[in-house]
């Protein structure tokens, strides 16, 4: 499965999985972004995010470690 910036769900439950220590309430989006595009499954343009897309990522990541 290869993830676009619209898959924020499978991006959080990847990041999730992957980084099970990492609180993503308290994240900076840079290191968001560089986290995302380090995924395996990852294959988007870097340059395609912006603030809405990442909060979103963001928030689903919240969503699955409650």
């Amino acid at each position: 499965m290869s993830l676009k910036w619209t898959d924020s769900l499978d991006i959080a439950l990847e990041l999730a999985e992957k980084m099970p220590d990492i609180n993503p309430q308290y994240i900076r989006f840079t290191d968001l972004h560089q986290w995302i595009c380090e995924l395996d499954d990852f294959d988007d343009d870097p340059d395609g995010s912006n603030e809405k897309i990442l909060e979103a990522i963001q928030m689903a990541w919240i969503e699955e470690t409650d």
